[in-house]
């Protein structure tokens, strides 16, 4: 256990960083990132104070409250290394986000989408629904959850240039597995396809490169790994593909001077913007960008590394306790912050949960699998609590 403890301190995980997550004071081992992260007393403040000068300050902060939307949007655009903060709006959750990008399109018939068995739904139902056009929606069979990009350039070379769209998460998440979205993305590029990317497991756990990558739309919320609240996401969009909707809905927000009330046959806002309508969700923006700030002056690269080493060490000892008949074991480059195993006895599974949570442990239980997803402030330390939990439950 030396060489993790080694490498783990070598990354991030702190002591001034573990203390923005109270929880981690209480004796609490929290590893449920890829269902829901924790809210730093950073995230808290910031929502505070917004909420407190709402209640008996200015009351009215909607000027302010606009110019902390564009820090945040400033903020987006750094993590995922957009062009420009325009590229980026403001949505509720990852699948408003998503279902711009269908739902705005020009379909013909027997125009196909190409999708994969391992996604999960926000990322399938947005392109079922447009199928009622004729579109075609393949879902590509995956061998042990691993999408190649061998897969997918044969699934557009087959189909005699019908496929137009390609989407695909950038952390699979159930079993954390993490394609090669840069290879992906110059195969869909080359071949004159659209590629989306569902974001929600990878952002805020390891680095997006939407510009690297040939990324041309990104949705991703923001109470996972990117540790916000619920209810407030972001889309990401080139403006070539911008350029290619016929917008679905409109609102207020949506043309290019919304305070010139009465003049209605505006044009449309040239920036993402568009796509928000109306009165944004401004407290999860607000605790959004405080949030980023943190996760970006750790460096996600050096996230990435801890992540690394936490999984790395949950991969070597999971399989020593003998109630798991598989591990998700993919090599450091493929994988993000997830690890997660199938249990011999699937009916053990609830009372597992259970009694970890007895211990103040919290990991997730999904399809047969008990999944654990550390982040930039776990340790070594507790990852060796939780094999010893699961060592005295089984």
């Amino acid at each position: 256990m030396q060489d993790f403890e080694t490498e783990s301190r070598l990354a991030c995980a702190s002591e001034a960083l573990r203390a923005l997550f109270p929880h981690t004071a209480q004796g609490k081992i929290y590893i449920d990132h890829a269902s829901i992260g924790p809210l730093s007393v950073k995230v808290r403040g910031a929502i505070d104070a917004h909420l407190q000068n709402r209640s008996e300050g200015d009351v009215n902060t909607f000027f302010r409250d606009i110019e902390l939307a564009r820090e945040c949007r400033s903020l987006v655009s750094q993590l995922i290394n957009a062009e420009s903060p325009e590229r980026i709006a403001f949505v509720m959750n990852t699948s408003d986000a998503l279902n711009i990008i269908p739902a705005g399109l020009s379909w013909q018939t027997g125009d196909r989408i190409v999708l994969n068995d391992q996604e999960f739904p926000s990322n399938v139902y947005p392109y079922l629904n447009v199928r009622r056009f004729g579109v075609d929606v393949e879902i590509m069979p995956t061998h042990d959850g691993v999408v190649t990009p061998e897969m997918v350039e044969k699934a557009i070379v087959s189909s005699g240039g019908r496929v137009k769209l390609v989407s695909l998460s950038a952390v699979q998440f159930l079993s954390g597995y993490r394609p090669d979205l840069a290879t992906i993305g110059a195969i869909c590029r080359r071949h004159g396809v659209i590629f989306v990317v569902d974001a929600i497991q990878a952002a805020g756990a390891v680095p997006i490169d939407v510009q690297a990558m040939c990324i041309d739309a990104l949705a991703c919320g923001g109470q996972k790994w990117l540790m916000a609240t619920t209810g407030i996401a972001f889309l990401y969009l080139t403006e070539e593909l911008q350029s290619r909707i016929e917008q679905a809905t409109m609102g207020w927000i949506s043309v290019a001077k919304p305070w010139d009330f009465f003049k209605y046959d505006q044009p449309l806002n040239k920036s993402a913007v568009r796509y928000e309508n109306g009165t944004l969700n401004f407290p999860g923006i607000i605790g959004l960008g405080a949030s980023l700030k943190t996760l970006l002056e750790i460096d996600p690269r050096r996230t990435e590394q801890h992540l690394s080493v936490l999984t790395e060490y949950l991969i070597a000892e999971l399989p020593t306790l003998d109630v798991f008949e598989e591990i998700s074991t993919f090599p450091s480059a493929q994988r993000a912050g997830i690890v997660s195993g199938r249990l011999r006895d699937a009916s053990r599974g609830e009372r597992m949960l259970a009694e970890l949570a007895e211990r103040r442990i919290t990991v997730s239980w999904r399809e047969g699998r008990l999944r654990f997803a550390p982040h930039c402030y776990n340790t070594i330390d507790e990852m060796h609590s939780v094999i010893e939990s699961l060592r005295e439950i089984a």
